[in-house]
């Protein structure tokens, strides 16, 4: 076979890949990011407004589209860090919306994800750079598009994780009192838990650890702070509230 001969058969080659799927509409895939954190006993969700049209100036979660080169959970940390600064944060994928009529400018596919940060790692810069803002989860206004459902789906996923994996130490600080947890476990929840009960079974944990120290912001008897213990909870991996 001759250097022509070979150099027709891959240019018919590329010319083919070209053509793949030239039957089938072409749709653009984005990802938006739902940054939980906790403040004053209360789950919070750090919203914006959009920057661009449509729906310019209307609040919305934080996105952006999945570039050529990159995996959609690549694209998801991208957009994260963007945000955040922070990095190997807790992400989880809380599915794809994909309704025809969901962003009136284009056939757009999002993929959501959530994550969880403590928000005194968050730098007030960024929150300003971003003009961003966290927001009661019981008192979002109205989002653009369907952000409103991505947010209700993503606190049902985390209802049923809070309470079978250590997720919500992931919101708090590393020093913590019993009542911080069990205020998050409530606010995660959206209901009130029996004092009594939620402490005897977290008392029963081994990787929740009792320190010496004391917190006094609360009250001037003040109250014994805990830590959670990976170590520990990964040797055991038994947790359930």
């Amino acid at each position: 076979m001759s250097y022509t001969d070979s150099y027709t058969e891959d240019s018919a080659t590329e010319e083919l890949k070209k053509n793949y799927y030239y039957e089938h509409s072409k749709v653009l895939v984005s990802v938006d990011c739902i940054i939980f954190g906790f403040d004053e006993g209360k789950l919070r969700v750090l919203i914006g407004r959009r920057k661009l049209n449509p729906g310019y100036g209307q609040p919305s979660l934080y996105g952006g589209f999945v570039n050529n080169n990159e995996s959609i959970d690549d694209a998801a940390n991208r957009v994260l860090f963007e945000l955040t600064g922070l990095r190997n944060l807790y992400m989880r994928q809380v599915g794809a919306f994909g309704n025809v009529d969901r962003d009136p400018g284009e056939r757009v596919i999002s993929i959501v994800y959530y994550a969880l940060i403590n928000t005194n790692d968050y730098d007030e810069t960024l929150r300003k750079q971003h003009d961003v803002e966290w927001i009661n989860i019981d008192e979002l206004p109205r989002m653009y598009s369907d952000h409103n459902e991505m947010v209700a789906k993503a606190r049902r996923m985390m209802r049923d994780k809070i309470s079978r994996e250590p997720i919500s130490f992931r919101l708090l600080p590393s020093l913590f009192t019993l009542t911080q947890l069990q205020r998050l476990y409530e606010a995660v929840c959206g209901e009130e838990v029996d004092k009594r009960n939620f402490r005897k079974r977290i008392k029963e944990m081994d990787f929740i650890e009792k320190t010496e120290l004391i917190d006094k912001t609360g009250s001037k008897r003040g109250a014994y702070l805990y830590r959670f213990n990976n170590k520990v909870y990964n040797e055991e991996q038994n947790f359930k509230l």
